[in-house]
């Protein structure tokens, strides 16, 4: 540990938050940022009446421990450390505790003598960095995530008090709830332990790693804020229940149960109930870490001693476990893969053109995740379904079919008209026929693969549409390499008319899926370097989906 002045809040704030430098490469890394420190008032407090107001720094450098304690418990840990002051109206004794979020103990070079954070989870992370700290025993309290929300909404989504992650990303994809919240997972315990939830929550229904990927990534696509503070929204639903746009613009978040109980316990007018997720259940819990060399491992001791088990309740916090809760990864750059993933989705208006091959090679036979025979047209169905529900109610998008048949058939075929994802098609929606046509699939025995034209062709029938606040795209599927048919032309003639095509002032990025072993991934590779877009192989046909969610999240990272 540093020197007892290192232990005092540094001025000016620094290091911010984990991210990972690339979402496939694993690596963590922390990014300088803006700071802030969530400090409590030296004056007593009710534990139940959560968060005092901030303090600007450390009023006691002389003090012989000192603790960070996550925000909501550090109340009760500060009314633990005042019974060891010789007088009661001092505000400084021998222990020291800072409220500080946990993001911010982890990633600065601040150190203390103990951490109480809101999950076991940052100190794993903290000990990346070659932070020290050591738990001993059980954590001091628990508080199992819920799903939280406005009465009506709740008995909506919670029928019987039960919920269910999958239940709230279908009616968030249908449009069945009005708005879905939830926090940062990069700087929120809350975010975290709910991102890592989902993601369990949607490897429950299927085999295929990929398609659970793009199930929960429905339900990021759907967020109407990916970075809100819980509190803060309750907050604003305390003051602002009579605004409904305030109200429907929050909708459902996830939360803490004791944060809720500490909402219901003010007698607010608009009444908020909550319940947790039952394919997905996980409770943020407050580890007693001790540093390597805390000064004062007696007074330590004490100090945890101090710390009851009725306090705690009455704070709002379990002291046992909850039953069915999931265990966190043991590996915590696994926990902020999930994370970063999440975090770096962007919800940007975007155009697209979906270009889907129909060649006779898509009727091969595969093995699919689980074992089961399938082929790779029917592959296709299942995970462009899924797809087809990610696109947000901004985006823009046309789909086209391509092969040839017969040497007179043309290279593509419109499948679905370019427009708007929320505006008719005939009696449905675009969405409602993007997913009619992906189940309508078929791909023509012999057909040939007229790849090259019908890219050529896309970029071209896109370059008009692209205007100034919105992602223009161009993303092609294809299991195969150009030729078989009468457009058939080489890869250099390709890419000189694909040059010819380039506007720097009208960018048409494509994004490219390699799908199965017999893919020209160099063809590829070339076609989306030179639109400065990307290409992501699924050599194998079974990671079909998985190399969807890759160009999913490819098409909504910043640019």
């Amino acid at each position: 540990m540093d020197e007892p002045s290192s232990h005092r809040s540094p001025e000016g704030g620094g290091a911010g938050r984990f991210l990972l430098a690339a979402a496939i490469v694993l690596m963590l890394v922390a990014v300088a940022g803006a700071t802030t420190w969530w400090m409590y008032s030296r004056e007593p407090a009710d534990p139940t009446a959560g968060p005092a107001p901030a303090a600007s720094a450390s009023q006691c450098p002389d003090a012989d421990l000192v603790v960070a304690a996550a925000p909501e418990i550090a109340p009760v840990v500060q009314a633990a450390a005042r019974t060891f002051n010789d007088d009661p109206s001092d505000k400084c004794g021998p222990i020291e505790v800072v409220a500080e979020e946990p993001a911010v103990t982890a990633s600065a070079s601040v150190k203390y003598d103990v951490w109480i954070p809101s999950s076991s989870a940052w100190v794993a992370l903290a000990g990346v960095r070659g932070a020290s700290y050591k738990v001993e025993s059980e954590p001091l309290a628990r508080t199992p995530v819920v799903i939280a929300g406005p009465t009506s909404l709740t008995d909506q989504i919670a029928p019987g008090g039960k919920t269910s992650w999958a239940k709230i990303t279908a009616g968030a994809a249908k449009g069945q709830i009005p708005a879905v919240t939830m926090a940062d997972p990069q700087t929120s315990t809350i975010g975290m332990l709910s991102v890592y939830a989902v993601n369990k929550a949607m490897a429950r229904t299927t085999p295929d790693a990929g398609i659970a990927q793009l199930r929960a990534l429905t339900l990021r696509s759907r967020l109407t804020d990916a970075t809100s503070d819980p509190a803060q929204l309750m907050a604003r639903l305390a003051t602002e229940w009579n605004n409904s746009s305030v109200v429907s613009s929050i909708g459902v978040f996830p939360t803490t149960e004791q944060q809720l109980k500490a909402y219901q316990a003010g007698n607010h007018t608009l009444k908020l109930d909550g319940a947790t997720p039952v394919d997905g259940l996980v409770e943020a819990d407050y580890p007693f870490a001790i540093a390597h060399n805390n000064r004062d491992a007696d007074l330590t001791q004490r100090l945890r001693a101090a710390i009851t088990k009725p306090a705690l309740t009455r704070a709002g916090f379990r002291t046992t476990a909850s039953p069915n809760a999931m265990p966190l990864t043991g590996e915590p750059q696994q926990l902020l893969a999930s994370a970063a993933l999440w975090s770096g989705y962007k919800s940007l208006t975007t155009q697209v053109l979906l270009l889907i091959d129909a060649s006779g090679s898509m009727n091969q036979k595969i093995t699919a995740p689980g074992g089961r025979s399938t082929t790779r047209a029917a592959l296709l169905r299942e995970s462009g379904g899924i797809a087809a529900e990610l696109f947000a109610e901004d985006t823009s998008v046309g789909m086209w079919f391509f092969g040839q048949p017969t040497p007179s058939s043309p290279a593509h075929v419109e499948a679905v008209p370019f427009g708007p994802i929320t505006g008719a098609v005939k009696d449905a929606t675009r969405r409602e026929a993007l997913g009619a046509a992906m189940a309508g699939y078929r791909a023509a025995d012999n057909s040939g693969t007229p790849l090259y034209q019908t890219v050529l062709d896309g970029v071209a029938e896109m370059r008009p549409k692209v205007r100034q606040g919105a992602v223009t795209l161009v993303v092609v599927l294809t299991d195969g390499v150009d030729g078989e048919s009468t457009f058939k032309m080489s890869q250099p003639q390709f890419m000189q008319k694909l040059a010819e095509q380039q506007d720097p002032n009208r960018p048409v990025p494509v994004l490219a899926v390699g799908y199965g072993p017999d893919v020209d991934m160099k063809a590829l590779n070339d076609m989306s370097a030179a639109t400065g877009g990307k290409a992501f192989a699924a050599t194998n046909p079974a990671d079909l989906s998985s190399a969807i969610a890759k160009a999913f999240l490819a098409a909504h990272a910043p640019r």
